[in-house]
Protein backbone atom coordinates (compact mmCIF):
# COMPACT_ATOMS: atom_id res chain seq x y z
CA UNK A 1 0.00 0.00 0.00
CA UNK A 2 1.53 3.44 -1.02
CA UNK A 3 1.87 5.87 1.93
CA UNK A 4 0.34 9.39 1.21
CA UNK A 5 2.46 10.86 4.06
CA UNK A 6 5.83 11.89 3.43
CA UNK A 7 8.81 9.90 4.49
CA UNK A 8 9.66 13.10 7.13
CA UNK A 9 6.43 12.98 8.61
CA UNK A 10 5.46 9.55 8.09
CA UNK A 11 9.18 9.04 10.30
CA UNK A 12 8.39 11.70 13.05
CA UNK A 13 4.69 10.13 13.76
CA UNK A 14 6.23 6.81 14.31
CA UNK A 15 9.02 8.57 16.82
CA UNK A 16 5.90 9.95 18.90
CA UNK A 17 4.69 6.67 18.90
CA UNK A 18 7.98 5.29 20.30
CA UNK A 19 8.04 7.93 22.64
CA UNK A 20 5.11 7.76 24.31
CA UNK A 21 7.13 4.53 26.13
CA UNK A 22 10.25 7.22 27.19
CA UNK A 23 7.80 9.88 28.18
CA UNK A 24 5.82 8.11 30.58
CA UNK A 25 8.45 6.69 33.06
CA UNK A 26 10.90 9.66 32.19
CA UNK A 27 9.02 12.62 32.88
CA UNK A 28 7.86 10.86 36.00
CA UNK A 29 11.05 10.94 37.54
CA UNK A 30 11.17 14.23 38.68
CA UNK A 31 7.58 14.10 40.44
CA UNK A 32 8.71 11.03 42.20
CA UNK A 33 9.35 12.97 46.10
CA UNK A 34 6.34 15.13 45.79
CA UNK A 35 4.14 11.87 44.98
CA UNK A 36 5.98 9.99 48.00
CA UNK A 37 5.68 12.89 50.44
CA UNK A 38 1.69 13.73 49.59
CA UNK A 39 0.40 9.80 48.85
CA UNK A 40 2.84 7.75 51.33
CA UNK A 41 4.23 9.88 53.60
CA UNK A 42 5.62 6.78 55.91
CA UNK A 43 7.50 5.11 53.11
CA UNK A 44 8.18 7.65 50.62
CA UNK A 45 11.00 5.28 48.88
CA UNK A 46 7.16 3.31 47.85
CA UNK A 47 6.58 6.04 45.01
CA UNK A 48 9.00 4.34 43.02
CA UNK A 49 6.85 1.68 42.39
CA UNK A 50 5.31 3.83 39.80
CA UNK A 51 7.62 3.15 37.09
CA UNK A 52 8.20 -0.53 37.82
CA UNK A 53 3.70 -0.87 37.38
CA UNK A 54 3.79 0.88 34.11
CA UNK A 55 6.61 -1.34 33.17
CA UNK A 56 4.70 -4.22 34.19
CA UNK A 57 1.38 -3.36 32.73
CA UNK A 58 3.47 -2.61 29.56
CA UNK A 59 4.60 -6.23 29.20
CA UNK A 60 1.90 -7.78 29.27
CA UNK A 61 -0.26 -5.56 26.87
CA UNK A 62 3.17 -6.93 24.57
CA UNK A 63 2.12 -9.81 24.98
CA UNK A 64 -1.15 -9.64 23.25
CA UNK A 65 -1.10 -6.30 21.00
CA UNK A 66 0.73 -7.43 17.82
CA UNK A 67 -1.49 -10.74 17.38
CA UNK A 68 -4.19 -8.61 17.78
CA UNK A 69 -3.24 -5.52 15.39
CA UNK A 70 -3.04 -8.47 12.77
CA UNK A 71 -6.31 -9.15 13.13
CA UNK A 72 -8.23 -6.34 13.60
CA UNK A 73 -5.92 -4.18 11.71
CA UNK A 74 -3.26 -1.18 13.10
CA UNK A 75 -5.21 1.58 13.84
CA UNK A 76 -8.21 0.35 15.54
CA UNK A 77 -5.63 -1.04 18.21
CA UNK A 78 -3.55 1.90 18.67
CA UNK A 79 -6.89 3.68 19.26
CA UNK A 80 -8.01 1.54 21.53
CA UNK A 81 -4.72 1.08 23.33
CA UNK A 82 -4.66 5.21 23.63
CA UNK A 83 -8.02 5.09 24.96
CA UNK A 84 -7.12 2.78 27.53
CA UNK A 85 -3.66 5.07 28.36
CA UNK A 86 -5.75 8.47 28.50
CA UNK A 87 -8.14 6.56 30.61
CA UNK A 88 -5.88 5.29 33.19
CA UNK A 89 -4.19 9.14 32.83
CA UNK A 90 -7.06 10.51 34.18
CA UNK A 91 -7.58 7.90 37.19
CA UNK A 92 -3.89 9.06 38.28
CA UNK A 93 -4.54 12.54 37.53
CA UNK A 94 -8.08 12.57 39.78
CA UNK A 95 -6.23 9.51 42.83
CA UNK A 96 -6.14 10.25 46.13
CA UNK A 97 -4.03 6.89 47.41
CA UNK A 98 -1.09 5.68 45.70
CA UNK A 99 -2.65 2.45 45.50
CA UNK A 100 -4.99 3.89 43.00
CA UNK A 101 -1.68 5.48 41.01
CA UNK A 102 -0.37 2.15 40.82
CA UNK A 103 -3.01 0.21 40.03
CA UNK A 104 -3.67 2.90 37.02
CA UNK A 105 -0.42 3.16 35.85
CA UNK A 106 -0.08 -0.80 35.38
CA UNK A 107 -3.29 -0.25 33.41
CA UNK A 108 -1.60 3.06 31.27
CA UNK A 109 0.93 0.78 30.52
CA UNK A 110 -1.16 -2.00 28.97
CA UNK A 111 -2.45 1.13 26.90
CA UNK A 112 0.80 1.97 26.12
CA UNK A 113 1.99 -1.18 24.33
CA UNK A 114 -0.48 -0.37 21.65
CA UNK A 115 1.43 2.70 19.97
CA UNK A 116 4.96 1.25 20.66
CA UNK A 117 4.38 -2.16 19.18
CA UNK A 118 2.09 -1.71 16.84
CA UNK A 119 3.84 1.23 14.96
CA UNK A 120 6.95 -1.18 14.77
CA UNK A 121 3.90 -3.35 12.46
CA UNK A 122 2.97 -0.24 10.62
CA UNK A 123 6.13 0.31 9.69
CA UNK A 124 6.75 -3.27 8.28
CA UNK A 125 3.71 -3.07 6.81
CA UNK A 126 4.71 0.02 4.67
CA UNK A 127 8.46 -0.30 3.74
CA UNK A 128 10.46 -2.80 3.00
CA UNK A 129 14.71 -3.45 2.51
CA UNK A 130 17.28 -1.09 2.60
CA UNK A 131 14.38 2.20 3.12
CA UNK A 132 12.81 0.82 5.98
CA UNK A 133 16.33 0.17 7.91
CA UNK A 134 17.13 3.93 7.23
CA UNK A 135 13.74 4.80 8.28
CA UNK A 136 14.02 3.24 11.17
CA UNK A 137 17.48 3.71 12.04
CA UNK A 138 16.27 7.65 12.15
CA UNK A 139 13.05 7.25 14.32
CA UNK A 140 15.38 4.95 16.65
CA UNK A 141 17.67 7.72 16.79
CA UNK A 142 15.08 10.55 17.71
CA UNK A 143 13.49 7.74 20.21
CA UNK A 144 17.13 7.76 21.71
CA UNK A 145 17.24 11.25 22.36
CA UNK A 146 13.99 11.48 23.80
CA UNK A 147 14.64 10.18 27.31
CA UNK A 148 17.35 12.93 27.57
CA UNK A 149 14.48 15.84 27.54
CA UNK A 150 11.66 13.61 29.14
CA UNK A 151 12.67 14.76 32.79
CA UNK A 152 13.38 18.32 32.13
CA UNK A 153 9.50 18.34 30.48
CA UNK A 154 8.41 16.62 33.27
CA UNK A 155 10.03 19.24 36.05
CA UNK A 156 8.66 22.18 33.94
CA UNK A 157 4.95 20.88 33.93
CA UNK A 158 5.40 20.37 37.81
CA UNK A 159 6.35 23.67 38.11
CA UNK A 160 3.44 24.84 36.73
CA UNK A 161 1.02 22.38 37.81
CA UNK A 162 2.28 20.14 40.68
CA UNK A 163 2.77 16.61 40.03
CA UNK A 164 -0.55 15.81 39.03
CA UNK A 165 -0.32 17.83 35.97
CA UNK A 166 2.05 15.27 34.02
CA UNK A 167 -0.92 12.95 33.83
CA UNK A 168 -3.09 15.63 31.94
CA UNK A 169 0.24 15.63 30.07
CA UNK A 170 0.26 12.45 29.24
CA UNK A 171 -3.27 12.71 28.51
CA UNK A 172 -2.50 15.50 25.29
CA UNK A 173 0.32 13.75 24.26
CA UNK A 174 -1.70 11.12 23.33
CA UNK A 175 -4.39 12.80 21.74
CA UNK A 176 -2.41 14.49 19.65
CA UNK A 177 -0.31 11.24 18.27
CA UNK A 178 -3.56 9.42 17.72
CA UNK A 179 -5.37 12.28 15.86
CA UNK A 180 -2.81 13.37 13.90
CA UNK A 181 -2.29 9.04 12.95
CA UNK A 182 -6.28 9.31 12.33
CA UNK A 183 -6.57 12.07 10.05
CA UNK A 184 -3.20 11.45 8.09
CA UNK A 185 -2.55 7.60 7.76
CA UNK A 186 -5.13 5.31 6.02
CA UNK A 187 -5.35 1.72 7.84
CA UNK A 188 -2.20 -0.09 6.42
CA UNK A 189 -3.35 -3.98 7.09
CA UNK A 190 -5.73 -4.86 4.48
CA UNK A 191 -8.93 -7.19 5.65
CA UNK A 192 -7.47 -9.57 3.09
CA UNK A 193 -4.01 -9.10 4.99
CA UNK A 194 -5.33 -10.00 8.33
CA UNK A 195 -4.84 -13.02 10.47
CA UNK A 196 -7.38 -14.22 13.18
CA UNK A 197 -6.11 -14.10 16.98
CA UNK A 198 -5.55 -17.17 18.16
CA UNK A 199 -4.94 -17.78 21.97
CA UNK A 200 -3.45 -21.12 21.14
CA UNK A 201 -1.26 -19.89 18.77
CA UNK A 202 0.66 -17.62 21.57
CA UNK A 203 0.79 -20.82 23.70
CA UNK A 204 2.05 -22.31 21.03
CA UNK A 205 4.82 -19.74 20.12
CA UNK A 206 6.15 -19.18 24.00
CA UNK A 207 6.03 -23.09 24.31
CA UNK A 208 8.74 -23.66 21.18
CA UNK A 209 10.79 -20.54 22.49
CA UNK A 210 11.28 -21.84 26.13
CA UNK A 211 12.63 -25.27 25.13
CA UNK A 212 14.75 -23.79 22.59
CA UNK A 213 18.34 -23.59 24.89
CA UNK A 214 19.32 -20.53 22.96
CA UNK A 215 16.29 -18.36 22.82
CA UNK A 216 15.30 -19.77 26.51
CA UNK A 217 18.57 -17.72 27.51
CA UNK A 218 18.37 -15.12 25.65
CA UNK A 219 15.09 -14.16 27.41
CA UNK A 220 16.63 -14.75 30.43
CA UNK A 221 19.39 -12.70 30.11
CA UNK A 222 17.53 -9.66 27.97
CA UNK A 223 15.34 -9.80 31.28
CA UNK A 224 18.06 -9.34 33.27
CA UNK A 225 19.72 -6.71 31.32
CA UNK A 226 16.48 -4.98 30.94
CA UNK A 227 16.23 -5.54 35.06
CA UNK A 228 19.32 -3.32 35.47
CA UNK A 229 17.96 -1.02 33.27
CA UNK A 230 15.07 -0.44 35.00
CA UNK A 231 16.36 -0.67 38.74
CA UNK A 232 18.65 2.32 37.70
CA UNK A 233 15.97 4.22 36.24
CA UNK A 234 13.63 3.24 39.89
CA UNK A 235 16.62 4.41 42.57
CA UNK A 236 18.83 7.28 40.12
CA UNK A 237 16.26 10.12 41.42
CA UNK A 238 16.30 9.54 45.06
CA UNK A 239 20.29 8.83 44.81
CA UNK A 240 20.61 12.31 43.39
CA UNK A 241 18.38 13.56 45.69
CA UNK A 242 18.77 11.77 49.13
CA UNK A 243 22.45 10.78 48.93
CA UNK A 244 23.98 13.99 46.45
CA UNK A 245 21.09 16.66 47.31
CA UNK A 246 21.21 17.26 43.60
CA UNK A 247 17.42 17.01 43.20
CA UNK A 248 17.18 20.51 41.33
CA UNK A 249 19.70 19.67 38.85
CA UNK A 250 18.42 16.01 38.35
CA UNK A 251 16.31 16.61 34.96
CA UNK A 252 19.72 17.82 33.64
CA UNK A 253 22.63 15.59 34.78
CA UNK A 254 19.98 12.92 33.55
CA UNK A 255 19.56 14.20 30.51
CA UNK A 256 23.38 14.77 29.64
CA UNK A 257 23.77 10.48 30.51
CA UNK A 258 21.09 10.16 28.46
CA UNK A 259 22.76 11.57 25.14
CA UNK A 260 26.28 10.47 25.95
CA UNK A 261 24.78 6.71 26.41
CA UNK A 262 22.64 7.25 23.00
CA UNK A 263 26.03 6.54 21.39
CA UNK A 264 25.97 3.18 22.32
CA UNK A 265 23.39 2.04 19.78
CA UNK A 266 26.31 3.10 17.28
CA UNK A 267 29.05 1.73 18.84
CA UNK A 268 27.29 -1.30 18.41
CA UNK A 269 25.88 -0.76 14.57
CA UNK A 270 29.61 -0.38 14.25
CA UNK A 271 31.19 -3.27 15.14
CA UNK A 272 28.52 -6.01 16.00
CA UNK A 273 28.95 -7.36 12.43
CA UNK A 274 32.79 -7.92 13.35
CA UNK A 275 32.76 -9.61 16.72
CA UNK A 276 29.27 -11.09 16.87
CA UNK A 277 25.62 -10.65 18.76
CA UNK A 278 26.93 -12.84 21.51
CA UNK A 279 30.30 -11.94 21.76
CA UNK A 280 28.88 -7.99 22.09
CA UNK A 281 26.81 -9.02 25.14
CA UNK A 282 29.25 -11.09 26.79
CA UNK A 283 32.04 -8.29 26.69
CA UNK A 284 29.42 -5.67 28.07
CA UNK A 285 27.97 -7.51 30.87
CA UNK A 286 31.94 -8.42 31.96
CA UNK A 287 32.57 -4.55 31.46
CA UNK A 288 29.84 -3.72 33.63
CA UNK A 289 30.46 -6.22 36.14
CA UNK A 290 34.02 -4.83 37.00
CA UNK A 291 32.38 -1.19 36.86
CA UNK A 292 29.89 -2.32 39.43
CA UNK A 293 32.18 -4.07 41.53
CA UNK A 294 34.67 -1.47 41.52
CA UNK A 295 31.69 1.15 42.53
CA UNK A 296 30.47 -0.93 45.13
CA UNK A 297 34.44 -0.98 46.19
CA UNK A 298 34.44 2.73 46.42
CA UNK A 299 31.06 3.40 48.19
CA UNK A 300 32.96 2.07 51.28
CA UNK A 301 35.37 4.67 50.58
CA UNK A 302 35.17 8.25 52.57
CA UNK A 303 35.04 10.30 49.13
CA UNK A 304 34.78 14.05 48.37
CA UNK A 305 31.29 14.78 48.00
CA UNK A 306 32.11 16.18 44.41
CA UNK A 307 34.53 13.28 43.57
CA UNK A 308 31.92 10.03 44.38
CA UNK A 309 29.39 12.13 42.63
CA UNK A 310 31.22 12.57 39.38
CA UNK A 311 32.19 8.51 40.13
CA UNK A 312 28.16 7.99 40.13
CA UNK A 313 27.26 10.04 37.03
CA UNK A 314 29.95 7.96 35.21
CA UNK A 315 28.43 4.64 36.26
CA UNK A 316 25.38 5.74 35.19
CA UNK A 317 26.48 6.64 31.83
CA UNK A 318 27.72 2.90 31.90
CA UNK A 319 24.49 1.19 32.95
CA UNK A 320 22.16 3.21 30.07
CA UNK A 321 25.45 2.35 27.87
CA UNK A 322 25.40 -1.12 28.15
CA UNK A 323 21.86 -1.26 27.59
CA UNK A 324 22.24 -0.04 23.92
CA UNK A 325 24.77 -2.65 23.28
CA UNK A 326 22.90 -5.63 24.78
CA UNK A 327 19.02 -5.72 24.45
CA UNK A 328 19.04 -5.10 20.76
CA UNK A 329 21.63 -8.16 20.29
CA UNK A 330 20.03 -10.63 22.88
CA UNK A 331 16.31 -9.63 20.72
CA UNK A 332 18.02 -10.59 17.44
CA UNK A 333 19.45 -14.01 18.84
CA UNK A 334 16.33 -15.14 20.21
CA UNK A 335 14.56 -14.04 16.64
CA UNK A 336 16.92 -15.84 14.68
CA UNK A 337 15.96 -19.51 15.45
CA UNK A 338 12.30 -18.31 15.49
CA UNK A 339 11.83 -16.93 11.65
CA UNK A 340 8.42 -19.11 10.77
CA UNK A 341 6.86 -17.43 13.79
CA UNK A 342 8.50 -13.79 13.56
CA UNK A 343 5.30 -12.06 15.13
CA UNK A 344 4.32 -14.19 17.95
CA UNK A 345 8.22 -14.76 18.83
CA UNK A 346 8.20 -10.55 19.04
CA UNK A 347 5.48 -10.47 21.58
CA UNK A 348 6.47 -13.36 23.24
CA UNK A 349 10.37 -12.15 24.00
CA UNK A 350 9.00 -8.83 24.81
CA UNK A 351 6.29 -9.70 27.24
CA UNK A 352 8.47 -12.18 29.11
CA UNK A 353 11.42 -10.53 29.37
CA UNK A 354 9.78 -6.56 30.28
CA UNK A 355 7.48 -8.54 32.86
CA UNK A 356 10.48 -10.43 34.28
CA UNK A 357 12.29 -7.02 34.32
CA UNK A 358 9.91 -4.99 36.08
CA UNK A 359 9.45 -7.98 38.59
CA UNK A 360 13.06 -8.02 39.73
CA UNK A 361 13.69 -4.25 39.63
CA UNK A 362 10.36 -3.20 41.82
CA UNK A 363 11.54 -5.29 45.20
CA UNK A 364 15.16 -4.45 44.48
CA UNK A 365 14.34 -0.56 44.13
CA UNK A 366 12.53 -0.75 47.54
CA UNK A 367 15.62 -2.07 49.54
CA UNK A 368 17.22 1.95 48.34
CA UNK A 369 18.49 3.07 51.83
CA UNK A 370 19.86 6.53 51.55
CA UNK A 371 23.37 4.41 49.97
CA UNK A 372 24.21 3.57 46.82
CA UNK A 373 24.77 -0.13 48.16
CA UNK A 374 21.67 -1.68 47.45
CA UNK A 375 21.68 -0.34 43.87
CA UNK A 376 25.24 -1.58 43.35
CA UNK A 377 24.32 -5.27 44.83
CA UNK A 378 21.37 -5.17 42.81
CA UNK A 379 23.05 -4.82 39.46
CA UNK A 380 26.26 -6.76 40.61
CA UNK A 381 24.10 -9.95 41.08
CA UNK A 382 22.08 -9.24 38.20
CA UNK A 383 25.21 -9.07 35.55
CA UNK A 384 27.07 -11.88 37.12
CA UNK A 385 23.66 -14.13 36.44
CA UNK A 386 23.55 -12.74 33.13
CA UNK A 387 27.40 -13.24 32.49
CA UNK A 388 27.44 -16.66 33.49
CA UNK A 389 24.15 -17.72 31.23
CA UNK A 390 26.13 -16.23 28.44
CA UNK A 391 28.83 -18.29 28.69
CA UNK A 392 26.65 -21.13 29.02
CA UNK A 393 25.28 -20.35 25.78
CA UNK A 394 28.95 -19.90 24.08
CA UNK A 395 29.50 -23.75 25.56
CA UNK A 396 25.85 -24.58 23.51
CA UNK A 397 26.57 -22.98 20.30
CA UNK A 398 30.30 -24.48 20.43
CA UNK A 399 28.47 -27.72 20.59
CA UNK A 400 25.77 -27.58 17.84
CA UNK A 401 28.74 -26.40 15.32
CA UNK A 402 31.32 -29.44 16.57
Amino acid sequence: MRNPMGRAEFIALIAMMFATIAFSIDAMLPALPEIGAELSPDDVNRAQLILTSFVLGMGIGTFVTGPLSDAFGRKPVIVAGSVIYILAALAAWRSSTLEVVLAARVVQGLGAAAPRVVALAIMRDLYTGRIMARMMSIAMMIFTIFPAFAPMMGAGIIALTGWRGIFLAFVLFSVISISWMLIRLPEPLPVSARRPFRVPLLMDAARQMFTHPTVRLSIIVQMLCMGTLFTMLTMVQPVYDVIFDRAESFPFWFGAVALVSGSASILNAAIVVRVGMRHMVTWSLAAQIVLTAAMLVLTALPLPETLAFGLFVCWQATVFFMAGTTLGNLNAIAMEPMGHIAGMAASVIGAFATVGAAAIAAPVGLLFDGSLLPLALGLLTMCSIAFVLMLRMGRLEARLTA
